[in-house]
């Protein structure tokens, strides 16, 4: 550029050092600020994010369709952050961490059908599988039945014929079917993967269930050889070897495993905004403690974070944690 085609804003940006950063609250709202990518342009990149604003499957409160979003705009604290010269130190681990070597794209959402859940499935597994095939997929919810779909993209995009599942969650998600629901919604989704051509109960771990299921399920944990880790396991084991137990299972015999992180294992105390709140969840210590562990496991190949309804939490905690969890995830899989 000569400068005679010099405008005074590009005056003002060469002559202003702090003109380039974007503060919190401003600029793009894309996952840490990213550069936003076509989902077929990321041979450069590590993390590929991808939106799914979509709740017509659940069974309670409506509003996680407003969950990407508002992830994404709380992650601009830490995109902030990362703009300190020399890296950061993360306190909580002791570890010195620099973001500015980790690739991170943002896709955009993928189209949804609000009235047609099959579609909206078809949608999500072809954006995960383009995603998949050249970097990690990160899929920001949206109501839990769109891990299914997701599942099944990242099995597609890596040619895996087997995928171990690592669930945090408060509810199994392994209704056969719903009188009112049918076969296919947020209750449903963990036996849809299991029962898919690249899963198996056995290869699927669940950490923090609680609360009530169905009369015979402790059977059927039997039975299917589900890795079951509920909430009071965590609270007496503690959650880090309670997590690197799960992996470890979903890993054996998988090509890889996916990690779905649904927020109303957090209790609702700390993160109300959800669909189907559950006392007696995770503190935010431990949900960022399950991060960590997760993010250290050389399987562990794509992840998702589901049911955040804004709508619920006017202090905006919920999806502030929700990001925070996430920067975690991206910081011990890329940025140590």
């Amino acid at each position: 550029m000569s400068d005679s085609d010099r405008t005074p804003a590009d005056e003002f940006r060469a002559t202003e050092d702090g003109a380039g950063v974007e503060l919190a609250y401003a600029g793009r709202n894309t996952f840490l600020k990213a550069e936003a990518r076509d989902v077929s342009d990321l041979d450069d990149v590590d993390v590929g994010i991808l939106g799914a604003p979509y709740d017509g499957a659940l069974s309670n409160r409506p509003g996680a369709r407003y969950g990407p979003e508002a992830i994404r705009r709380a992650s601009g604290w830490w995109a902030y952050l990362a703009n300190y010269k020399g890296g950061l130190t993360n306190v909580n681990t002791g570890k010195r961490v620099d973001f500015s070597g980790v690739e991170v794209a943002d896709c955009g959402d993928v189209p949804v059908f609000p009235m047609d859940h099959e579609r909206t499935a078809d949608s999500i597994e072809a954006h995960v599988a383009t995603v998949a095939e050249r970097a990690f997929p990160l899929l920001l919810g949206g109501d839990h039945y769109c891990t299914y779909p997701a599942v099944r993209g990242f099995a597609r995009g890596i040619d895996a014929d087997s995928i171990g599942l690592v669930q945090i969650d408060a509810h199994s998600d392994t209704v056969a079917e719903s009188d009112v629901f049918g076969a296919h919604y947020h209750g449903s989704s963990t036996r849809l993967v299991a029962e898919s051509p690249f899963g198996d109960y056995e290869r699927v771990s669940q950490v923090g269930v609680r609360g009530y299921e169905g009369p015979d399920f402790l059977e059927f944990v039997d039975e299917t050889g589900l890795n079951l880790y509920p909430m009071r396991e965590v609270h007496e084991r503690g959650v880090a070897d309670v997590v690197a137990d799960a992996v470890d299972a979903a890993a054996t015999d998988a090509d890889a495993v996916y990690v779905t992180f649904d927020i109303d294992s957090v209790d609702p105390s700390v993160a109300p905004g959800t669909g189907t709140p559950e006392p007696d969840g995770l503190s935010p210590h431990q949900a960022l403690r399950v991060m960590e562990v997760v993010g250290r496991h050389d399987a562990v190949g794509g992840a998702d974070l589901m049911e955040v309804s804004p709508t619920y939490d006017p202090t905006a905690s919920t999806q502030t944690l929700g990001a925070y969890l996430l920067v975690t995830l991206v910081e011990r899989l890329f940025a140590e």
